[in-house]
């Protein structure tokens, strides 16, 4: 057998090398590269002669020494050993999770080789997602008059907000970060770290009030790099079971779709199942799972 090659790729030449297999992120890793989302030190290849017989890359946000999120590994057939050498070549220390896009029907079979190489590596399965998107033209609720809307006063607020929230909070993802800080800890970190990086106005954000002024939750329109999103929705413990999250999404939606965008992106937990029963009402669609794994 042809002898086993692991190193990175050589970027921007071995571009269509790399992308030899297919994959939904293909389209964005010039971009990624360009942007500083990805170095070519990420990006790695396992090689018999001139074949690919794996891949891997990892991701993060420009500017950070680390990657933060590992986002593709695919293997050829019969190279499973192949790619378990890449993945134990290549795995930064820390390691960081892993997270797969995947069909919205998606279910586990045997032709999952990449989850078969992450779990000899040491990977297990955290959390799967929806990954939803609103299309123009699905209507959009107009005010139902129960709530006001407006700008957050400033970042203490909304990250008073951001605290109360994680009160019973069905997110994986914020659940795991209570075992390690406090919620002001875990609000003031996710506010630093993910909003903050948002290059889309402000003035999108929304903090819903009853008439008498008191917060009922805040809904978080935004601009990822890739898609407009709804990057955080959340009602506050005091009043959740009344509804209001449909009115926080109608919001929000509306504030994108005011844009004129192409589409509307969310995710919410498989798990959360009121979350996702309101993108549902709001005409959401599912239109792929994600599934996340640490070490």
């Amino acid at each position: 057998m042809t002898p086993l090659t692991i190193r990175p790729a050589v970027m921007p030449g071995e571009l269509d090398l790399f992308n030899s297999f297919p994959y939904t992120l293909n389209a964005e890793i010039a971009g990624d590269l360009a942007a500083g989302r990805r170095r070519p030190e990420w990006l790695w290849l396992a090689l018999r002669g001139d074949r690919v017989t794996a891949r891997a890359a990892w991701w993060s946000r420009p500017g950070d020494d680390h990657p933060l999120v590992m986002d593709i590994l695919d293997v050829a057939d019969g190279h499973l050993d192949d790619a378990v050498r890449l993945v134990e070549t290549a795995l930064p220390d820390p390691a960081p999770e892993y997270t797969r896009f995947l069909p919205a029907d998606w279910r586990r079979s045997g032709t999952d080789t990449w989850m078969t190489v992450l779990e000899r590596c040491g990977a297990k399965p955290f959390v799967e997602r929806l990954r939803l998107q609103w299309d123009p033209g699905t209507p959009v609720p107009g005010p139902s008059g129960r709530l006001t809307f407006r700008a957050p006063r400033d970042a203490g607020e909304l990250i008073d907000l951001m605290e109360l929230v994680l009160d019973g909070t069905l997110d994986a993802h914020s659940r795991d970060e209570l075992t390690r800080m406090t919620p002001r800890e875990a609000a003031a970190e996710q506010y630093r770290t993910e909003l903050t990086g948002y290059t889309s106005p402000r003035e999108w954000w929304r903090v819903a009030t009853l008439p008498g002024g008191e917060p009922v939750g805040f809904v978080i329109p935004a601009h990822n790099g890739y898609n407009p999103i709804i990057a955080y929705i959340a009602v506050v413990p005091a009043h959740r079971g009344q509804g209001h999250i449909d009115d926080l999404l109608a919001e929000g939606t509306r504030v994108l779709a005011a844009q004129d965008v192409p589409r509307i992106r969310a995710a919410t937990d498989v798990g959360n199942v009121p979350m996702a029963a309101a993108f549902a009402r709001a005409g959401y669609r599912v239109f792929q799972r994600q599934l996340d794994m640490t070490w």
